[in-house]
């Protein structure tokens, strides 16, 4: 029986890799790059951004991407995810992009799904998928980016307004995609921000009134509060974050997202 060509999407997934220490990250990782491989489509590039660690590099010398067109590219600074990202959108060959991250997962329908959008809302400049959001364990945690389609939460049903974020800051953009030209053009992601650095970029893309839609799909699995995340560190770890501090970076980001250029900020604690 002959294979079936698939489709082509023209989007570049971004996958920054900060090590390959995480505790469970190869059961991860086989499972959100199998994500991309039964994708109904097929996507353009995998772009790795990823610390050069022996352990790393080994891994991903030898790990089966058959099927997949992958460009690597080591980061030697301090594993930053908003400057992994940066980079990878600049070497994107392509016309979207997508942000991803190894312990999460595609829905198999999620780049058909807005491949079918972009053709049809020629107007629209970047998707949200509806996430699922699981615990470590896999286990359901809640859904985000819903919201946009919940009554009184936005003037345009299924669409992400900067009024809508000002009150709401649950929304993710993790599966996201963006065209890249807009990406780069409105300043990237900060990497002055903590925390905050997906919820400024979102109320930074709707100031310059990039237009989001929701697509009313499950298009993305994201692995909530992970041991050892980011999030994870500055909910339970190392890096913590007391309470005020979680105000600061929300109330930063809405005082920076006018401006397009990566300005250094800093919390400065309020405690006497």
């Amino acid at each position: 029986m002959e294979n079936i060509l698939k489709e082509k999407f023209d989007v570049s997934v971004i996958l920054p890799i900060k090590s390959s220490s995480a505790f469970g990250f190869e059961d991860y990782f086989n499972k959100c790059i199998e994500s991309i491989k039964n994708q109904r489509v097929d996507i353009n590039e995998l772009i790795i951004v990823h610390t050069n660690q022996t352990n790393l590099n080994e891994f991903l010398d030898n790990y089966d991407f058959s099927g997949i067109t992958v460009v690597r590219e080591s980061w030697d600074k301090e594993p930053n995810y908003a400057g992994q990202v940066n980079i990878g959108v600049r070497l994107a060959k392509s016309k979207w992009v997508s942000l991803f991250e190894f312990d999460d997962e595609y829905s198999t329908i999620w780049f058909s799904n807005v491949k079918k959008y972009t053709d049809i809302y020629d107007n629209v400049d970047a998707f949200l998928p509806i996430v699922v959001d699981t615990d470590e364990k896999g286990l359901f945690a809640g859904f985000t980016n819903e919201a946009t389609f919940a009554l009184n939460m936005t003037s345009e049903i299924g669409y992400l307004s900067n009024e809508t974020l000002q009150q709401f800051q649950n929304f993710q953009i993790s599966g996201m995609v963006i065209k890249k030209d807009l990406f780069i053009d409105f300043g990237l992601i900060k990497t002055s921000f903590k925390l905050t650095f997906g919820y400024e970029f979102l109320l930074r893309m709707t100031y310059n009134s990039v237009k989001i839609m929701t697509i009313p799909k499950i298009g993305y699995k994201h692995t909530n509060l992970r041991t050892g995340s980011i999030f994870w560190n500055y909910k339970n770890g190392e890096d913590r974050l007391v309470d005020d501090e979680v105000k600061f970076w929300i109330e930063s980001a809405k005082k920076e997202y006018f401006f397009i250029n990566d300005r250094a900020i800093k919390y400065e604690s309020t405690e006497p």
